[in-house]
């Protein structure tokens, strides 16, 4: 799917894909996060054929022009994870609503483990 608007100059269409590496690197940048995971056995089998992911851990569902992304991430020993957790949640939102300029209704983090 894809996110739509129109302006005085026509129709943008931004794909979730699109979306999701905007999310992905944003996510990527932050303190206390060490790396992206997939969401799935399946999507870990189907990224070993790709040649760079930068999606990877991310998912990314539209509905109008409102977007819904869920985060699969490590995060880092000894740190906070509400902290981190909540940082991660403004710089995804910030990020992809300054790129696409919609509004992003929800993020959800899911910690799926801890690394040293």
């Amino acid at each position: 799917m894809a996110v739509n608007t129109h302006n005085a100059y026509g129709q943008i269409s931004i794909t979730d894909e699109t979306i999701a590496v905007v999310a992905g690197h944003a996510a990527r940048d932050c303190y206390g996060i060490v790396e992206m995971v997939s969401r799935k056995f399946t999507d870990s089998v189907a990224e070993l054929f790709q040649k760079d992911s930068q999606s990877k851990g991310v998912k990314v569902a539209t509905n109008g022009d409102r977007i819904y992304i869920d985060l699969f991430v490590i995060i880092k020993f000894g740190v906070s994870i509400k902290a981190v957790c909540e940082s991660l949640k403004e710089a995804v939102k910030y990020h992809v609503e300054k790129f696409t300029g919609m509004i992003v209704d929800t993020v959800n983090v899911n910690g799926i483990g801890i690394k040293l």
